[in-house]
């Protein structure tokens, strides 16, 4: 049977049935389009949804394995106005310097169990890919033991990860190893909220086998992210990709109400100790 035979009478079915949203969700849609239809459905008043945006709407996220660029190059949004960066911008200095000061004590008692605990440096600094993979050091609460990857070399790290020390399990729970990272704000490296901070070991690897990857690049790393507290932590290619799908998808729809519920949703992430490792 033919598409054309499946698809004549669409647009009367549809007026006959009072639709109003048609979603056009065709994996290959060359020569299986039913433009005819759709023009007469559209023209009728009948809105049209690609696939793609209908599923983005539904779910908050993309599928990057499926995208098209053309409608990446044709959607709305990824709009990042001059006003909107320079109120983004201001919003995190202005927490990052309110959250060291009020912090400041719960800093110091941390350091200090950290330094009793286990033998190393208090704070652990790495080097990571920010906006536009521009290489910079990011600041934690040493959470490992020292030279954690010295014999493995750059991993992920699992569940129940030997590396973790006493108190860092406890930092980790509760997110207080991120602290550090106010400091990555307040010089510009970083933002609130943003896609996770990578290592360049791992960009390398996940740009041959993921599409899209390298536009999380577009905007600044954040503490915590869209991704981040719908999807948790990612430890495999598999989570890498669902977490991009929530990145793409904050990174079209960023703004500063997007970035408050974010931040609304963290907070009550780390009140119950969700999703650390």
């Amino acid at each position: 049977m033919s598409y054309k035979q499946n698809y004549d009478g669409l647009c009367d079915m549809a007026e006959e049935l009072n639709i109003r949203k048609i979603v056009v969700a065709l994996t290959e849609k060359r020569g299986a389009l039913p433009t005819k239809e759709l023009v007469k459905c559209r023209v009728n008043g009948i809105e049209i949804i690609e696939g793609a945006s209908f599923y983005e709407m539904l779910t908050g996220k993309f599928i990057v394995e499926q995208i098209n660029p053309a409608w990446l190059i044709f959607s709305e949004g990824f709009y990042k106005s001059r006003a909107r960066r320079f109120l983004k911008r201001t919003t995190d200095i202005i927490l990052s310097i309110v959250l060291l000061i009020l912090l400041s004590p719960l800093i110091l008692i941390t350091a200090i169990l950290i330094k009793v605990d286990s033998k190393g440096p208090v704070i652990f600094s790495q080097e990571r890919l920010g906006k536009n993979k521009k290489t910079y050091l990011i600041y934690k609460f040493r959470s490992m033991v020292s030279d954690a990857e010295k014999q493995s070399g750059p991993v992920w790290a699992e569940d129940n990860d030997s590396r973790v020390t006493r108190v860092g399990r406890v930092i980790r729970k509760w997110r207080m190893d991120e602290i550090p990272q106010l400091w990555n704000v307040l010089k510009g490296d970083m933002s609130f909220v943003g896609p996770r901070p990578e290592r360049e070991f791992f960009v390398k690897k996940l740009e041959d086998i993921i599409p899209y990857f390298t536009e999380r690049f577009s905007v600044k790393p954040g503490i915590t992210g869209w991704a981040q507290v719908s999807y948790g932590y990612g430890a495999s290619v598999k989570d890498a990709i669902e977490k991009l799908n929530y990145d793409l998808f904050y990174i079209k729809n960023m703004s500063i109400f997007l970035d408050f519920m974010i931040i609304m949703r963290t907070i009550k992430i780390v009140l119950f100790g969700k999703g650390a490792r």
